[in-house]
This record gives structure tokens, sequence and C-alpha cells, in this order.
């Protein structure tokens, strides 16, 4: 299903680190959401208009695997692309390499649509299906 892969480049910060210097782990989650979000401007939204349509993202699931550790002040190219449509969910996978085209981590994340004064899973809308899609 692959169609569209958006790469997003970030540098490790200092307060995203350990005693040793390397990227703890939980950090990797942000980092994920920061190519999502990035993935969806690219498609030509931000994730505001999404909300300000009445519409939410949530997170239901994320499996990481760890390759290598991520070490304060590496670049990080985040490679993100949608893998699967369901009719309420999106599941996105993403490529975290170092500046040396090394594998950090591999994750897929899991996304169901909802609607915000609801918050209950929605068929995904139109208007996010022909930008994505």
């Amino acid at each position: 299903m692959v169609k569209f892969q958006n790469t997003t480049k970030l540098r490790v910060r200092y307060g995203e680190t350990d005693q040793m210097g390397i990227v703890h782990h939980s950090e990797y989650i942000n980092y994920l959401e920061i190519a999502r979000i990035e993935y969806l401007r690219a498609r030509g939204m931000s994730y505001q208009e999404l909300e300000d349509k009445g519409y939410g993202l949530p997170v239901v699931s994320i499996d990481i695997n760890y390759k290598k550790p991520a070490k304060y002040d590496d670049e990080l190219n985040l490679h993100t692309s949608l893998i699967e449509k369901g009719r309420c969910k999106l599941v996105f996978q993403t490529t975290i390499k170092n500046s040396e085209d090394l594998l950090v981590c591999s994750a897929k994340v899991t996304l169901v649509c909802v609607k915000l004064d609801l918050f209950k899973p929605t068929a995904l809308p139109e208007f996010l299906l022909d930008l994505i899609l």
C-alpha cells in the first residue's frame, strides 16, 4: 500500500538521553509522533487542521524494534509510510536511521479515527483519505 514516504530529520537533544548519552527508549514514541505529524503535513494538512474539522487519530498500538542506540547530537532520519488502511484505522511504519544510514529502530503504529466530540471510532473521512491515499 505504500504510495508515499516522508522523511523527517531531527537531532537528538541532551534531555532525551540517559546518563550514558543514549536516547532513552521512551523518547522514540515522541519521535514517531513527530514523524506522523510531518507525514500528514507533507500530504497537505496539519494535525491542527484535522482537529479543527472535528477528528483525531489516537494511537491504539505501537510495536517498536530497537536495533542500534542513538546518541546525544546524532542526526536521525525518520522514514514514514502508510502501510495499511481500514475503515477506521491507519497503520504507519517508521524506520529511524542515523546519519550513517544504519538502522536505529523500526516501528509500526496503529491509529484509530475518532470524532472528537464523541471520542468513539468512526470511519476515516473522505477529505483525509483523499490526502493520504
